[in-house]
């Protein structure tokens, strides 16, 4: 398992943009398969992306073509770029992380994952 913690959340209007980051507490190379998650009270958690090491992220289609994840090697950073946000948007953002895939899974949604971090608030108002 590792270390993760979420930070840049906060409040815009419908159209803005915001940039979350997911600091790991290891080599960002070492760790196999990582997302961002979503989460409205009351509702099921909803994965946004999933980015496996060296690859091409995927997401879920209320999100793409305007969210993108990257990882930042010499940062050891999990990015989630955030534009043309919309209020449905809106939820506590979270990082999740499979370090070691010791089950062998396929780095895809839906899937584990077995590290967290405390999550972020976004808000986007109309």
């Amino acid at each position: 398992q590792v270390q993760l913690v979420e930070s840049g959340g906060g409040s815009v209007q419908s159209g803005g943009s915001l940039r979350l980051s997911c600091e790991v507490s290891r080599s960002i190379r070492s760790v196999y398969c990582m997302a961002w998650f979503r989460q409205v009270p009351g509702k099921e958690r909803e994965g946004v992306a999933v980015i496996e090491t060296a690859g091409i992220p995927t997401y879920a289609a209320s999100v793409k073509g305007r969210f993108a994840a990257s990882r930042a090697d010499a940062e050891n950073t999990l990015y989630l770029q955030m534009n043309n946000l919309k209020p449905e948007d809106t939820a506590v953002y979270y990082c999740a992380a499979d370090a070691d895939n010791e089950y062998d899974l396929p780095c895809v949604l839906p899937r584990g994952f077995n590290s967290w971090g405390q999550g972020t608030q976004v808000t986007v108002s109309s």
